[in-house]
């Protein structure tokens, strides 16, 4: 499936290159406004991250994410800041369709998330793994909206969770995001070999419909994609047409 995605950042719609909040880049209009754009086009979920929230979990935007959610009726999967149970009762009560990203905690409080994937369905919890690859070609997570290095690596914490029912994880290549340079297609192709067990979603990069080939035929279930449809390289109907051919080998 394509997903478009959403940034937010004091209710503004943003995009971060490789993760610096020093180089953020605002768009126009409101987030409601690209949402329903990308529902106009056909899509069937939408990826929404508090950057905010990410960054500093007391500073959520509680009140812009009622009124997105009061508003949409297709599912999201919500991100960013969330650390604790009422965090995620807060959003199944709002959404009971959707799915929750969870980041930074699961690699800092990995026994709070166990708890978490005992008390709900597996399938409505994505784990979101933040990685830069460092110079031995270890896949190191970061957190906190990407800001601080966990000096954890991918395969620790994938094994750790696959224990426990993990079904569904976004990576993202930190160096690629909000670059438009393309995706690390080795690191899709490395991970869904690796995990066939696990539904993976890539962002990171994407830029091109070719992009969305590689990507496809390298085994991952999802794309996320967020600046090259804010900047217009592709529409939203052109990717979910290539995604398409794609999947039936058109």
């Amino acid at each position: 499936m394509i997903i478009p995605a959403i940034d937010l950042i004091r209710g503004k719609v943003v995009r971060l290159l490789q993760g610096k909040f020093n180089s953020k880049h605002e768009y126009c209009f409101d987030p409601l406004f690209y949402i329903n754009k990308y529902i106009n086009s056909g899509a069937k979920k939408i990826h929404i991250v508090d950057l905010d929230g990410a960054k500093n979990p007391k500073k959520k935007q509680i009140n812009l994410f009622k009124e997105i959610l009061t508003n949409i009726k297709i599912p999201l999967q919500i991100g960013g800041g969330i650390r604790k149970q009422k965090d995620i009762d807060f959003l199944f009560n709002l959404t009971s369709i959707s799915q929750i990203i969870i980041g930074s905690s699961a690699i800092q409080n990995f026994e709070i998330v166990k708890k978490w994937f005992q008390i709900y369905n597996p399938n409505k919890i994505i784990l979101a793994f933040d990685i830069k690859i460092d110079t031995n070609k270890r896949k190191i997570l970061f957190t906190n909206g990407w800001q601080n290095n966990s000096d954890i690596n991918l395969e620790t914490i994938m094994k750790k969770f696959i224990d426990i029912g993990l079904k569904n994880v976004l990576c993202t290549d930190i160096s690629k995001d909000g670059t438009l340079l393309g995706p690390n297609i080795e690191l899709y192709s490395d991970i869904t070999q690796k995990y066939p067990e696990i539904s993976f979603q890539a962002s990171g990069g994407i830029h091109s419909l070719n992009d969305i080939k590689n990507l496809k035929n390298n085994g991952v279930k999802d794309i996320i994609i967020g600046k090259a449809f804010l900047e217009n390289k592709f529409t939203f109907k052109e990717a979910n047409l290539c995604w398409q051919k794609e999947l039936f080998h058109v």
